[in-house]
């Protein structure tokens, strides 16, 4: 399998960005989150920005967090196209990334059956 350029570049904006939100933005309402990944198209014009809240959020605090990262988009943006030397700079899309969630709930699910395998022996 190949190492295309979109992915070397989605591995460099990865650690850039959960730097940049580590260390340079400000906003309260993203402290909380990490970067658990990055889809890039191929002519590395819009990048796909996946993230997870540590521990449990609820509908409001996601929506909060999503709005900060919203705001944030142009400070971002504009962060990248100082420490990348890229001609262009992509356009960035925050997903909340629910495969978390869903291997948490897997792992309870199996967990459950353990336990009812233990007690019906």
């Amino acid at each position: 399998m190949e190492y295309r350029r979109s992915d070397r570049v989605s591995d460099l904006l990865l650690r850039e960005l959960a730097d940049l939100l580590l260390r340079k933005v400000k906003d309260p309402r993203v402290s909380g989150i990490t970067v658990t990944g990055v889809e890039m198209t191929a002519d590395l014009q819009h990048a796909r920005v996946f993230y997870c809240i540590s521990g449990t959020a609820s509908q409001k605090e996601r929506k909060d967090i999503a709005e900060g990262l919203a705001k944030a988009k142009g400070f971002i943006r504009q962060e990248l196209g100082k420490r990348l030397h890229m001609r262009y700079i992509p356009q960035i899309d925050f997903r909340y990334d629910t495969s978390f969630e869903y291997g948490d709930r897997i792992e309870r699910l199996l967990k459950e059956v353990r336990r009812d395998e233990r007690s019906s022996d």
